[in-house]
């Protein structure tokens, strides 16, 4: 007698990400997949950007046109669907609003990743991009994610300690996102980022690791932040889990290269 064939197993949450590749590995699509991947969920990706990039810095990027990036994403969308989206490198204005677009057309929670310069220092948005940004991007998010020279380069709020960043939260919030979460990592002593709506508010805490391999960190939170809200976690407990999954993969960042080695993304498989 034959066997009988068996149900295919569910499949995972799906969640999307629209950003730069990063040939080295280390940020971009490449951290978002890894980054899916460890927390459980199925990654797809629509490809903004196309950058030579190493542990030494970017050599260079090559944006794509909005017509392949709009035709990437409704391709998923479409036939695969999602449970949250992420967006991390836009390079441009006419990017930044097609994308914004493609995010109010869809009913996901949007982790946006306002990504204005690499880990070396090279600007991986266009100066022509930030009002879009402002005004069509972070109206988009569910949570948005910007480092204190992104809130900078955003909102004129210079942050050089904890007691900024509250007023650098508001100053984000104006724009829109529903939710922000102020990464405090360039500040001294421990890392605290500070989430909040404007009403409700979260003080996110973990010791800092004394490692310079930290390449990857802000596309790796922000992935995290998707992936867990589409397993169905609200953005408190999301961006918690995230905070906790990073931190551990900053603890185990490994040297790559001549410069920044990435986080490890997959460091609690090797722990097992």
């Amino acid at each position: 007698m034959s066997a009988r064939p068996t149900a295919a197993p569910a499949a995972p949450p799906r969640v999307l990400t629209v950003a730069g590749s990063d040939s080295g590995g280390g940020a971009g699509i490449q951290a978002d997949l890894k980054t899916m991947l460890a927390l459980g969920t199925h990654g797809m990706s629509v490809v903004t950007a196309v950058t030579a990039q190493n542990s030494l810095g970017v050599q260079g990027f090559w944006e794509l046109p909005a017509e392949a990036v709009r035709a990437q994403y409704r391709s998923v969308v479409a036939d695969i669907g999602v449970g949250a989206v992420k967006t991390g490198m836009l390079a441009s204005a006419e990017l930044v609003e097609t994308v914004a677009e493609l995010l109010a057309g869809t009913d996901a929670p949007a982790v946006v990743d306002p990504v204005g310069v690499s880990k070396h220092g090279d600007p991986l948005l266009a100066a022509s991009a930030l009002d879009s940004v402002r005004t069509k991007l972070l109206p988009a998010a569910t949570v948005a994610t910007p480092n204190l020279d992104e809130v900078a380069q955003l909102t004129g709020v210079e942050v050089t300690s904890e007691d900024g960043l509250r007023r650098a939260a508001a100053a984000v919030l104006a724009y829109g996102p529903t939710w922000v979460l102020i990464k405090g990592g360039h500040l001294k002593g421990e890392a605290v980022d500070l989430l909040t709506d404007g009403f409700d508010e979260h003080v996110l805490r973990a010791p800092r690791h004394d490692n310079r391999h930290t390449h990857g960190t802000g596309c790796t939170l922000a992935s995290a932040i998707a992936a867990r809200l589409a397993l169905g976690d609200d953005v408190p407990a999301a961006v918690a889990a995230a905070k906790e999954y990073v931190t551990g993969a900053i603890a185990a960042g490994f040297a790559l290269g001549g410069g920044i080695g990435p986080v490890d993304h997959g460091w609690r498989f090797r722990e097992a």
